[in-house]
């Protein structure tokens, strides 16, 4: 069948040749009637007769019904879970239950066999670490795809978000000689044959001899250099992929993951802590107004879940329910010296129930702590801030007010619950003479930083950023409760599969 313009003007040479339509479009109802083609792969076929078909642009599969007298019994042999293939015929409504629409075939060809004694993916149900086994395949899963679809649709609302209030995008470098965090936890980047490396007269490695000439990692964050960019541009973001070097093997950890940093020249705090919450409430509502059918799919995932732990382990809210109730609610605020009294006083403090007591302020606030005052006390997102300079990076701007002064520094944590920490960020420090010292008394070679000194000694001014783990907000808008089920291929320790 073929499709001819409706107006050519007498002039056209060849017609368009009908290409396929993806499974959503036939299921809106826009084909009925109409004679296609449609591609996909096969989830089931039974009865020799019904071919439930799935091509990704969707969840639903379309129902392909076949004459099987029509048809020749090798074909129809080779029509088996994971095959592909491509289908003509008709759209008619459909008298089955389940299904508006289905496709009445006059032509199959298959495209990609499947053999049905090796295909890992039968169907029926599949733990998540045999899936993490297999994460090639995994996609092909009604709930994999559904995240797919998910991290797609967030990651245009990312853009989407910044464009429209004025930002702009700057790459950072993934290969860098600086650490952000002060760390140290990075990967190292070489070419040195590893089996003979060069030694100069002290002893240590000659990096001199390196690619770059210079020790270099693989970069834990843009921020340094997206300073650069907002002390010029005066709003930017970066989103790109990040990498700690944690042997973290916890629900929370990745050691590669992509991560989203605005930075904001004349934002204070407050400012900051704004614009923060603005964007999570956003990008959840995107994915609440654009993802209708996954997300009711993984609510329902997630409560068929819930059923199986204990009742005092459940949570109390459905999947849609939290993220509806993130949108329409405010987000607490409240310094960490209030945290710290909140936590000292609770009943799993004094109980000792919590891993990690709080007996001092000074303490560094683990995930139980987060949880806790998210889940249990405010049962809200929390927004801490003012935080004990001692356990927080170099770059964090010193309060001053007397009370605060040189004791915390004006950074701030979003706290979700099921996640903990979703976002970190801070004022940063912009007086060149607080900065020298900070920088001194953590140890940081002053000529490394030079690049990032220059921005306090010409045109220095206050500004504000901020991070956000794409992969924890994936995670919490799926309702997933392991962080490497929301990226296709986790990186983990002693775990480069793929």
């Amino acid at each position: 069948m073929v499709f001819l313009p409706s107006d050519c003007g007498g002039e056209c040479k060849k017609p368009k040749i009908m290409t396929k339509i993806k499974i959503k479009e036939v299921l809106s109802g826009k084909y009925l009637d109409q004679e296609i083609t449609i591609k996909g792969w096969v989830r089931t076929f039974r009865s020799n007769r019904f071919v439930a078909l799935n091509d990704g642009s969707c969840l639903a599969n379309i129902q392909v019904v076949i004459d099987f007298d029509s048809f020749k019994e090798k074909l129809l042999k080779q029509i088996t879970t994971g095959a592909s293939i491509s289908v003509k015929g008709k759209v008619v409504e459909s008298l089955g239950k389940g299904q508006k629409y289905e496709l009445q075939a006059f032509d199959v060809e298959i495209i990609g066999k499947s053999d049905p004694e090796l295909y890992p993916l039968q169907p029926k149900k599949h733990s998540l670490e045999f899936l993490r086994e297999i994460a090639h395949l995994r996609v092909r899963t009604n709930t994999f795809s559904a995240i797919y679809r998910l991290r797609h649709h967030l990651i245009y609302a990312v853009h989407k978000f910044f464009h429209e209030k004025g930002f702009y995008n700057v790459h950072t470098p993934i290969i860098t000689g600086s650490d952000a965090e002060g760390a140290g936890e990075m990967f190292s980047v070489t070419a040195l044959d590893l089996a003979n490396v060069p030694i100069n007269d002290e002893g240590n490695v000659d990096f001199s001899q390196d690619f770059f000439g210079k020790p270099t990692n693989l970069t834990v964050s843009g921020q340094l250099e997206g300073e650069t960019a907002a002390l010029a541009l005066s709003e930017i973001y970066t989103f790109g992929p990040t990498f700690r070097a944690e042997n973290s093997n916890t629900s929370r950890h990745l050691a590669e993951f992509w991560m989203i940093e605005p930075e904001m020249a004349f934002y204070d705090l407050d400012d900051n802590m704004d614009l923060a919450e603005e964007f999570v409430k956003y990008l959840v509502n995107f994915a609440l107004e654009n993802c209708h059918e996954d997300l009711a799919f993984l609510d329902k995932r997630l409560a068929e879940e819930e059923k199986q732990k204990p009742q005092n382990q459940r949570q109390e809210l459905g999947l849609l329910e939290q993220l509806n109730f993130v949108v329409k609610n405010n987000f607490v605020r409240l310094t960490y010296t209030e945290a710290i009294d909140i936590l000292r006083n609770s009943k799993p403090n004094k109980k000792k129930k919590f891993k990690y007591l709080i007996e001092e302020w000074g303490a560094d606030l683990q995930s139980e702590h987060e949880r806790y005052l998210v889940e249990k006390h405010f049962k809200k997102p929390v927004i801490l801030y003012n935080y004990p300079a001692n356990i927080k990076a170099f770059y964090m701007r010193l309060n001053e007010e007397p009370e605060e002064q040189g004791k915390t520094v004006a950074a701030m944590d979003v706290l979700f619950p099921g996640i903990g920490e979703i976002i970190g960020g801070s004022q940063r420090e912009e007086r060149y003479e607080v900065l020298m010292e900070k920088i001194e008394a953590v140890g940081i070679d002053e000529k490394e930083l030079s690049w990032y000194l220059d921005t306090r000694k010409f045109g220095t001014a206050p500004h504000s950023g901020f991070g956000l783990g794409f992969e924890r907000m994936i995670q919490f808008i799926t309702g997933m409760g392991n962080i490497r089920d929301v990226i296709p291929f986790p990186r983990t320790p002693g775990n480069a599969e793929f």
